[in-house]
C-alpha cells in the first residue's frame, strides 16, 4: 500500500474525530448528561469521544482500504463494535453490574440478557460477518474446512480485540497508546491492514489529548470500536501465523483479565508505570486516613 493512501487515512480519521467531536459537543444527543459518567478521581468526563472516534475510524479506515471487501470489513467490524459498545454504555442496567466477560456468558447461560451479553453476541457476529468478508494476507484456504476455521479465528480475534481494548479502558489514555504503539508496525508495513492501522493512528492522536486531560474517555462504543478495527488491520494484513500467534495472545490476557487486574500489574511494573503516566495528571494523593485512591480495574 502506498504512503500516500495510508496518510490520506490517518488524515481522514483525525479530521473526522475532530468534527464530530465538535459536532457532538455542540448538540449531544439526549444532552450532555447522557454522555456524562464519574472517572476514578470521582470527576466528571463525557463520552463523547467514544462515536466521534468510531467515526474517524470508520471513515479512515474506508478511505485507506486496498479493496472494497478491506473496506467493507473494517467498516462492519468498527460500525457493530461501536453500536453495541454505545448500548452498553447508554443503557447498562446498573442495578445488578455485571462485569467481565465470564459475568455476561454466565447471566446468557441463567436466561438473562444483559447488555454487555448483548454487546458480545453483537460484536461477535459483526467481528464474524467482517472475517467473512475480508481477504486475508496470503490468501484464502483451499479447502472449505479450512476456509471456515481460518474465518472463525479471523472473528474471533476482531472480537477479542475489540473486548481487550476495552478492557484497558480504564484510565486515561492507556487504551489509545496501546492502540497507537501496536498499529504502527502495522502501518509502517505497507500491507492490506495498513490503511485500517494509520486510521487507529489519525483517530487516536486526535482523541488522546482530551482523554489524558480527562476531559473524554472512550467508553465502550469507542474503546470497542478501536480494537476492531486494530484486529481487522492484524486480519487483512498479517501473515496466518501472526495472526493465529495474535488470537492467542489476546485469549490469554483476556482469561488473565479475569483473575488479575491489569491495573494493578502496570502499578507494579516500572516500564509500564511511565508509559502508562505519560502525559496524564499525577495520581491523585492519599487521604488522611492513609488509604490511598482505589486502583483496581473499576471505571475510567
Amino acid at each position: 500500500m502506498s504512503v500516500t493512501r495510508r496518510l490520506v487515512a490517518a488524515v481522514t480519521a483525525a479530521a473526522t474525530t475532530s468534527v464530530v467531536r465538535g459536532v457532538l459537543d455542540t448538540s449531544p444527543p439526549g444532552g450532555p448528561r447522557v454522555w456524562t459518567r464519574t472517572n476514578h478521581r470521582g470527576e466528571p468526563v463525557s463520552m463523547l469521544e467514544g462515536p466521534a472516534t468510531a467515526a474517524g475510524l470508520l471513515v479512515g479506515a474506508v478511505a485507506g482500504a486496498s479493496s472494497a471487501r478491506g473496506a467493507l470489513a473494517a467498516g462492519v467490524a468498527v460500525t457493530s463494535a461501536a453500536a453495541f459498545g454505545l448500548v452498553d454504555d447508554l443503557r447498562e442496567d446498573t442495578t445488578t453490574r455485571t462485569k467481565g466477560l465470564r459475568g455476561h456468558l454466565g447471566a446468557l447461560a441463567h436466561g438473562r440478557l444483559t447488555t454487555g451479553g448483548l454487546k458480545v453476541l453483537g460484536i461477535g457476529a459483526g467481528a464474524l460477518l467482517a472475517a467473512a468478508v475480508a481477504p486475508p494476507a496470503g490468501g484464502p484456504a483451499t479447502h472449505p474446512a479450512a476456509r471456515a476455521a481460518e474465518t472463525l479465528a479471523s472473528g474471533a480475534l476482531v472480537a477479542g480485540t475489540a473486548n481487550l481494548f476495552n478492557l484497558l479502558d480504564l484510565r486515561p489514555g492507556r487504551a489509545l497508546k496501546a492502540a497507537g504503539l501496536a498499529a504502527v508496525p502495522l502501518a509502517v508495513a505497507g500491507g492490506a491492514g495498513a490503511g485500517t492501522a494509520a486510521a487507529v493512528l489519525g483517530a487516536g492522536g486526535a482523541a488522546v489529548e482530551q482523554d489524558l486531560a480527562e476531559a473524554d474517555m472512550l467508553g465502550d462504543g469507542g474503546a470497542n470500536a478501536l480494537g476492531a478495527a486494530l484486529g481487522t488491520a492484524v486480519v487483512l494484513g498479517a501473515p496466518r501465523p501472526v495472526r493465529l500467534t495474535a488470537l492467542a495472545a489476546v485469549v490469554a490476557l483476556t482469561l488473565a483479565s479475569e483473575r488479575v487486574s491489569f491495573t494493578r500489574v502496570i502499578e507494579r511494573t516500572p516500564v509500564l508505570r511511565e508509559i502508562d503516566a505519560w502525559g496524564r495528571r499525577p495520581a491523585a494523593p492519599a487521604p488522611r486516613g492513609g488509604h490511598a485512591a482505589p486502583s483496581d480495574d473499576t471505571d475510567a
